[in-house]
């Protein structure tokens, strides 16, 4: 089942960057200045600014940040943290080892998390 996840952004140009540059999702609409809808297999991101649509002003004033994330599993974490350590991408702490896999919290540009995880080898 398809699931969309929302993400308010400062800038929705940087993050259209960021999400298909450095994490390889592809645009699917960008209707509006403060708007735009991403894809990555079958999940859809979308990213508002806020006070941008209806969403932009759903439960209050939204803004971005918080802890709330997605988590995109990946075959080679070293090397991704590689290219996005070069590109200027911040991270939350550190890179996290456990039972289940390594782990590490990466920020958009606009301080949204993102969780990058690779899956312990059996």
């Amino acid at each position: 089942m398809p699931v969309s996840v929302r993400y308010i952004v400062d800038d929705v140009d940087a993050a259209i960057d960021f999400y298909r540059e450095r994490l390889g999702f592809e645009l699917v609409m960008n209707p509006a200045p403060g708007f735009a809808a991403l894809r990555r297999g079958e999940m859809t991101l979308l990213l508002n600014s806020p006070g941008a649509g209806g969403a932009g002003h759903a439960g209050g004033a939204p803004a971005p940040g918080g802890w709330n994330r997605f988590q995109i599993q990946v075959d080679d974490l070293d090397t991704l943290l590689t290219d996005l350590r070069a590109g200027g991408v911040a991270f939350r702490g550190d890179l996290v080892e456990g039972r289940g896999g390594r782990q590490i919290l990466a920020e958009d540009p606009s301080g949204n998390v993102v969780e990058l995880f690779q899956p312990a080898s059996d």
